[in-house]
């Protein structure tokens, strides 16, 4: 079969191996000049396993008005004459409650935990390296307040099997030595052992590298114009340097991904939200990271790579804007500096992504209405971490056959569905959109 991925990045080149390793003659198309270019660029370095939750959750409506007046903020919210924004923020909002937000993190758990066992094995057969370390994921609790509001998040893990440990401020510096400069800055943490750090810019690429050894054929700069669709399926993609045949289309393009199905009627719940990140020089090793450490007060991930550390944090809701603001570069040098002065912050380089935010969390992966047109989209700011688990459901399901994982609640019809909250394929009346 003919596969069209359109999107080079983490989950569209992770997507692409998949399906030529089941057989299929792929392209992937991209207007960058290679892959990993956009969103996978440089993100926080997390492959987050079990620090894996949506953002909405119980209490988040409340924590957002109170972000608005703080100084280093992890919401920054830019209000523009958006209906898709107005749409996409009232969807999230409704997600805030205790019921949706346990199923939401146990869709994105179970994937997540797929995605480990991918990752390893896809590890093992092509021995490609990028920064890689396994030590765990350190959830960094400043206040007694956090570290109570962390018990839904343990239950979440218990129920699900992933392990975890709740540690106090010792355990904290055990874990992570460096803490123990600023031992009086922090109460607890809750970490993650099996989550994993890497440099999603340098995996992507050499994925892509053998994704070219069993052909898939790369088709870099190329603008994507639209698709052909005839009699409800799809036939291939309209290019700016011409038609592209195919049998089927995974659609990968991150917050682009509505903008491209929309016309054929798919409402697609993905918005952009901005985040940004710095990636610091080492100068001294024993003040800084060994692996990940999530700040819990400010929604920032700190986290080792080689010899950098790479900063990423925040939520901007702005819509297509990928302007890089100075308050939020001082917030990302505020984190790290204050919890790890062992970069130099001034040699740092500053970027900013559109991350494809779906309103519940989890990301969109299956059919559509039009046959042979797939979703693999949304992934937020875990599409690092759960990128080679959705590869492998997607390339599952355009071959035909059985997910490995309960696919159930991932496709884009869990949001047009007829069924209950409970039976996990309604999450809001399409209406809202």
């Amino acid at each position: 079969m003919k596969v069209a991925v359109l999107g080079a990045g983490i989950i569209g080149v992770t997507s692409a191996y998949q399906l030529a390793k089941a057989g299929h003659e792929v392209v992937v198309i991209d207007r960058q000049t290679g892959p990993a270019l956009e969103t996978s660029f440089a993100n926080a370095g997390e492959v987050s396993f079990g620090y894996c939750s949506p953002w909405a959750a119980p209490g988040i409506p409340q924590k957002a008005l109170k972000w608005i007046f703080m100084k280093h903020a992890p919401l920054i919210l830019r209000p523009k004459f958006d209906p898709a924004m107005l749409a996409w923020m009232t969807r999230m909002l409704a997600n805030c409650t205790s019921e949706r937000y346990a199923l939401n993190k146990s869709r994105m758990l179970r994937l997540s935990d797929y995605s480990r066992h991918a990752l390893a094995t896809l590890r093992d057969e092509t021995g490609i390296a990028y920064d890689e370390r396994m030590r765990g994921t350190l959830q960094l609790f400043r206040t007694q307040a956090q570290v109570d509001a962390s018990a839904k998040d343990v239950k979440a893990l218990a129920a699900d099997g992933i392990p975890y440990e709740v540690l106090d401020r010792d355990g904290c510096i055990r874990c992570e030595p460096a803490l123990g400069h600023v031992r009086e800055k922090i109460v607890g943490g809750l970490l993650t052992p099996n989550d994993e750090t890497g440099d999603c810019f340098k995996f992507t690429n050499a994925l892509s590298r053998k994704a070219e050894e069993l052909g898939v054929r790369f088709s870099y700069g190329t603008k994507i114009n639209g698709l052909d669709v005839e009699a409800g399926r799809v036939k291939g993609v309209l290019t700016d340097s011409g038609r592209v045949a195919a049998d089927a289309v995974v659609v990968a393009l991150g917050s682009y991904s509505p903008l491209l199905v929309k016309p054929f009627g798919i409402k697609l719940p993905v918005y952009p939200v901005k985040g940004y990140s710095l990636t610091v020089p080492i100068i001294d090793a024993t003040r800084s990271p060994e692996s990940t450490v999530m700040d819990e007060t400010y929604k920032i991930a700190i986290t080792r790579l080689g010899d950098r550390i790479r900063v990423g944090g925040m939520a901007e809701i702005s819509g297509y804007t990928n302007d890089l603001g100075q308050a939020r570069r001082r917030t990302l040098e505020h984190s790290v500096t204050d919890l790890f002065p062992g970069g130099d912050v001034a040699k740092a380089s500053f970027w900013s992504g559109l991350r494809p935010m779906t309103p519940d969390g989890t990301p969109v992966i299956g059919p559509t209405k039009v046959a042979g047109l797939y979703l693999n989209t949304g992934h937020g700011t875990l599409g690092w971490t759960m990128s080679t688990g959705s590869a492998l459901v997607i390339s599952d399901l355009v071959s035909g056959r059985r997910s490995e994982i309960d696919a159930a609640g991932l496709a884009i019809s869990r949001y047009t569905s007829v069924k209950s909250a409970k039976q996990q394929d309604m999450i809001f009346p399409s209406r809202i959109f």
